[in-house]
């Protein structure tokens, strides 16, 4: 009898070991945007895709709206690793003090998406990215969102319009340079707190794209959208480094393939969603979209193109130099 619960003893204790050898791995995801946009979208892909390409040895586990970390802390939930995995605007590794990728904030340095993506998906894209282990993290991956636009309660058509405007911005000294070029406040606050500052006043229009303006009902409380596309708006897709480091070697190589499946998801969801959130704003008759003619335009480029200079020696004057050549070349 005593052999037989021995022996029942050994078995359970080999199942449980055995049940905790095949624990899925886990993976926080945690973003500020809501899961219809398309960075929400791209994180339930690559969710689904790492998950099936590791045969369950992962569970990535996604969270949006800030529902685990607003947009000041989850940086440094990650560099801590209580979080494994985010998506930040690439400006926001400036503060985090790698101020190389404020470079993305600087206005008008890409001329469309190809000069971007020359840009992301080339070796500068790549070196900037290895900039960021310095910091306990390791950058996977850029996620294309448009270009930034200008919100506002009064139209703004030209520079001299947006003058005196409180402008909600996201925490980046280049962004705040852009705002006071043309005669603007800017305002830092979490995005989660956007849509609340924007219908009690306490700031009069955003900067950000058009799928967030749209999802975060932003365009309820806003009268005018101002298309100037002045910057790029996008996310970053990083990890925690030691979080990384320390997967086996397939189980890596399988994440790293379900993020390329999900950033080239995202960014042909982007281009769809900007083009239906522009769609949808302009049907729900509560907000004017208006496109500046070629010589307002021109207004707004020389206006803020002055930004590129004035940030060289925060951002780096030759690399600059380099994304500009890069992004113009044909």
């Amino acid at each position: 009898m005593t052999k037989f619960r021995t022996l029942v003893a050994g078995l359970g204790l080999a199942f449980s070991l055995g049940a905790f050898a095949q624990a899925p791995i886990v993976i926080k995801f945690s973003h500020v945007a809501a899961a219809d946009t398309p960075k929400g979208q791209a994180a339930e892909f690559f969710k689904k895709r790492a998950e099936a390409l590791t045969k369950g040895r992962v569970k990535v586990e996604v969270y949006t709206n800030s529902t685990l970390y607003k947009d000041k802390e989850e940086l440094e939930a990650l560099q801590m690793g209580s979080v494994q995995m985010l998506a930040p605007v690439a400006g926001k590794f400036g503060p985090a003090g790698v101020k190389e990728f404020e470079v993305f904030d600087l206005p008008y340095m890409f001329p469309d998406e190809a000069g971007l993506h020359r840009v992301t998906r080339g070796p500068i894209g790549a070196s900037l990215l290895k900039k960021l282990e310095v910091r306990n993290m390791v950058g996977l991956s850029y996620w294309d969102a448009g270009f930034r636009v200008l919100s506002s309660n009064k139209s703004i058509k030209t520079p001299d319009e947006a003058k005196g405007q409180k402008i909600r911005i996201n925490s980046s000294k280049v962004n705040q340079a852009i705002m006071r070029s043309v005669g603007a406040l800017p305002q830092s606050m979490p995005f989660s707190e956007v849509y609340t500052a924007l219908q009690t006043g306490v700031v009069d229009g955003a900067d950000g794209n058009m799928p967030n303006l749209y999802t975060q009902k932003q365009y309820e409380v806003q009268k005018h959208v101002t298309m100037t596309n002045h910057t790029f708006s996008g996310y970053v897709v990083v990890v925690n480094k030691p979080f990384w480091e320390g997967l086996p070697a397939d189980i890596r190589a399988s994440l790293e393939t379900a993020m390329k499946e999900a950033t080239d998801y995202n960014d042909k969801v982007a281009e769809e969603d900007n083009q239906k959130s522009i769609a949808a704003i302009k049907a729900s008759g509560k907000t004017e979209i208006y496109t500046p003619t070629p010589a307002e335009k021109a207004l707004w480029v020389k206006a803020m193109s002055v930004v590129q200079d004035e940030m060289a020696s925060r951002v780096g004057k030759d690399l600059i130099a380099a994304i500009r050549k890069e992004a113009n070349a044909k």
